[in-house]
Protein backbone atom coordinates (compact mmCIF):
# COMPACT_ATOMS: atom_id res chain seq x y z
CA UNK A 1 0.00 0.00 0.00
CA UNK A 2 3.04 2.27 0.94
CA UNK A 3 4.44 1.44 -2.26
CA UNK A 4 1.06 2.49 -4.29
CA UNK A 5 0.98 5.66 -2.64
CA UNK A 6 4.50 6.57 -2.97
CA UNK A 7 3.66 5.62 -6.73
CA UNK A 8 0.91 7.91 -7.10
CA UNK A 9 2.78 10.76 -5.35
CA UNK A 10 5.55 10.97 -8.08
CA UNK A 11 2.93 10.39 -10.62
CA UNK A 12 0.90 13.46 -9.34
CA UNK A 13 4.48 15.45 -8.96
CA UNK A 14 5.45 14.46 -12.86
CA UNK A 15 1.36 15.30 -13.81
CA UNK A 16 2.11 19.02 -12.48
CA UNK A 17 4.98 19.26 -14.56
CA UNK A 18 3.03 18.42 -17.13
CA UNK A 19 3.99 14.82 -17.94
CA UNK A 20 0.75 13.58 -19.83
CA UNK A 21 1.91 10.03 -19.38
CA UNK A 22 1.95 10.37 -15.61
CA UNK A 23 -1.54 12.41 -15.76
CA UNK A 24 -2.71 9.10 -17.62
CA UNK A 25 -1.81 6.39 -15.49
CA UNK A 26 -3.18 8.56 -12.63
CA UNK A 27 -6.09 8.29 -14.91
CA UNK A 28 -6.10 4.15 -15.32
CA UNK A 29 -5.49 4.41 -11.95
CA UNK A 30 -8.28 5.80 -10.25
CA UNK A 31 -10.92 6.42 -13.81
CA UNK A 32 -12.95 2.77 -12.59
CA UNK A 33 -13.15 3.63 -9.04
CA UNK A 34 -14.07 7.08 -9.51
CA UNK A 35 -16.94 5.95 -12.03
CA UNK A 36 -18.56 3.17 -9.36
CA UNK A 37 -18.59 6.41 -6.92
CA UNK A 38 -20.50 8.18 -9.29
CA UNK A 39 -22.60 5.47 -10.39
CA UNK A 40 -23.28 4.54 -6.68
CA UNK A 41 -24.26 8.47 -6.04
CA UNK A 42 -26.58 9.49 -8.72
CA UNK A 43 -27.90 5.50 -9.96
CA UNK A 44 -27.84 6.61 -13.76
CA UNK A 45 -24.53 5.13 -15.83
CA UNK A 46 -24.90 7.72 -18.19
CA UNK A 47 -24.69 10.71 -16.09
CA UNK A 48 -21.57 9.20 -14.01
CA UNK A 49 -19.62 8.46 -17.28
CA UNK A 50 -20.32 12.45 -17.62
CA UNK A 51 -19.44 13.50 -14.66
CA UNK A 52 -16.28 11.31 -14.08
CA UNK A 53 -15.36 12.74 -17.61
CA UNK A 54 -15.66 16.61 -16.29
CA UNK A 55 -13.83 15.65 -13.34
CA UNK A 56 -11.13 14.82 -15.11
CA UNK A 57 -11.12 17.33 -17.25
CA UNK A 58 -11.19 19.71 -14.22
CA UNK A 59 -8.47 17.34 -12.57
CA UNK A 60 -6.46 17.87 -15.39
CA UNK A 61 -6.66 21.92 -15.84
CA UNK A 62 -6.03 22.52 -11.92
CA UNK A 63 -3.89 20.30 -10.98
CA UNK A 64 -0.97 22.42 -10.72
CA UNK A 65 -3.03 24.05 -7.77
CA UNK A 66 -2.77 20.56 -5.63
CA UNK A 67 -0.31 21.76 -3.25
CA UNK A 68 -0.06 18.39 -1.74
CA UNK A 69 0.71 14.74 -4.07
CA UNK A 70 -0.81 13.05 -1.20
CA UNK A 71 -4.69 14.56 -1.41
CA UNK A 72 -5.17 13.55 -5.01
CA UNK A 73 -7.45 10.87 -4.12
CA UNK A 74 -8.99 13.01 -1.90
CA UNK A 75 -9.45 15.93 -4.90
CA UNK A 76 -10.46 13.49 -7.41
CA UNK A 77 -13.29 12.33 -4.93
CA UNK A 78 -14.56 15.56 -4.30
CA UNK A 79 -14.30 16.78 -7.81
CA UNK A 80 -16.72 13.45 -8.94
CA UNK A 81 -18.55 14.25 -6.15
CA UNK A 82 -19.38 17.94 -7.36
CA UNK A 83 -19.82 17.14 -10.90
CA UNK A 84 -22.29 14.37 -10.40
CA UNK A 85 -24.36 16.78 -7.86
CA UNK A 86 -24.07 19.63 -10.61
CA UNK A 87 -25.26 16.94 -13.14
CA UNK A 88 -28.06 15.63 -11.25
CA UNK A 89 -29.48 19.06 -10.09
CA UNK A 90 -29.98 19.79 -13.83
CA UNK A 91 -31.54 16.52 -14.36
CA UNK A 92 -33.40 16.77 -11.12
CA UNK A 93 -32.88 13.39 -10.34
CA UNK A 94 -30.50 12.52 -7.79
CA UNK A 95 -31.16 9.08 -6.40
CA UNK A 96 -28.24 6.77 -5.15
CA UNK A 97 -28.47 3.04 -6.06
CA UNK A 98 -26.53 0.56 -4.38
CA UNK A 99 -26.66 -2.53 -6.20
CA UNK A 100 -23.57 -3.88 -5.60
CA UNK A 101 -23.14 -2.99 -2.04
CA UNK A 102 -23.66 -7.11 -1.08
CA UNK A 103 -20.67 -7.38 0.82
CA UNK A 104 -21.14 -4.91 3.41
CA UNK A 105 -23.61 -7.11 4.73
CA UNK A 106 -20.83 -9.23 6.14
CA UNK A 107 -19.73 -6.59 8.12
CA UNK A 108 -22.76 -5.96 9.93
CA UNK A 109 -24.46 -9.12 9.97
CA UNK A 110 -23.57 -13.06 9.59
CA UNK A 111 -25.84 -14.84 7.71
CA UNK A 112 -25.77 -12.59 4.80
CA UNK A 113 -29.80 -11.28 3.92
CA UNK A 114 -30.54 -11.37 0.16
CA UNK A 115 -29.04 -8.88 -2.33
CA UNK A 116 -32.61 -7.74 -2.75
CA UNK A 117 -33.54 -7.32 0.91
CA UNK A 118 -30.23 -5.37 1.57
CA UNK A 119 -30.25 -3.27 -0.91
CA UNK A 120 -33.81 -1.97 0.58
CA UNK A 121 -31.96 -1.66 3.81
CA UNK A 122 -29.50 0.56 2.53
CA UNK A 123 -32.15 2.49 0.43
CA UNK A 124 -33.85 3.74 3.55
CA UNK A 125 -30.68 4.87 5.19
CA UNK A 126 -30.13 8.60 5.11
CA UNK A 127 -27.94 9.50 2.06
CA UNK A 128 -24.99 10.70 3.92
CA UNK A 129 -24.79 7.46 5.55
CA UNK A 130 -25.22 5.79 2.57
CA UNK A 131 -22.14 7.40 1.14
CA UNK A 132 -20.04 7.45 4.22
CA UNK A 133 -20.80 3.04 3.70
CA UNK A 134 -19.72 3.02 0.20
CA UNK A 135 -16.58 5.37 0.30
CA UNK A 136 -15.70 2.88 3.35
CA UNK A 137 -16.66 -0.13 2.24
CA UNK A 138 -16.62 -0.26 -1.69
CA UNK A 139 -14.57 2.12 -2.07
CA UNK A 140 -12.03 1.54 1.07
CA UNK A 141 -11.29 5.04 1.41
CA UNK A 142 -9.15 5.87 5.12
CA UNK A 143 -12.17 7.80 7.37
CA UNK A 144 -9.89 11.04 7.07
CA UNK A 145 -10.39 10.19 3.61
CA UNK A 146 -14.14 10.18 3.71
CA UNK A 147 -13.89 13.14 5.71
CA UNK A 148 -12.32 15.11 2.97
CA UNK A 149 -14.18 13.50 0.23
CA UNK A 150 -17.50 14.66 2.11
CA UNK A 151 -16.20 17.79 3.59
CA UNK A 152 -17.07 16.65 7.28
CA UNK A 153 -14.65 16.58 10.50
CA UNK A 154 -13.35 12.91 10.92
CA UNK A 155 -15.86 12.42 14.07
CA UNK A 156 -18.60 13.02 11.55
CA UNK A 157 -17.42 10.07 9.61
CA UNK A 158 -16.78 7.83 12.24
CA UNK A 159 -20.69 8.50 14.08
CA UNK A 160 -22.36 8.45 10.37
CA UNK A 161 -20.81 4.90 9.98
CA UNK A 162 -21.50 3.87 13.65
CA UNK A 163 -25.12 4.63 12.77
CA UNK A 164 -25.39 3.36 9.21
CA UNK A 165 -24.19 -0.22 10.63
CA UNK A 166 -26.03 0.12 13.55
CA UNK A 167 -29.56 0.66 11.24
CA UNK A 168 -28.52 -1.92 9.09
CA UNK A 169 -28.36 -4.04 11.96
CA UNK A 170 -31.56 -3.38 13.68
CA UNK A 171 -33.37 -3.39 10.50
CA UNK A 172 -31.83 -6.80 9.16
CA UNK A 173 -32.85 -8.42 11.80
CA UNK A 174 -36.19 -9.05 10.50
CA UNK A 175 -34.91 -10.45 7.43
CA UNK A 176 -31.96 -12.78 9.48
CA UNK A 177 -31.00 -13.78 12.87
CA UNK A 178 -28.05 -11.75 13.56
CA UNK A 179 -25.52 -12.30 16.69
CA UNK A 180 -25.24 -9.80 18.98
Amino acid sequence: MHTNRAKEDLLVISAQSGDRRAFEALFRMHNKALLRFAYRLCGDQTLAMDAVQDAWLTLSQSLRKLKDPRGFRVWAYKTVRWRVTDRARKQSRMTTSLDDVAEIATEVCEPVATSGQLTSHLAALPENERQALALFYLDELKMAEIAGVLNVPLGTVKSRLNRAKARLRQQMQGDTECPN
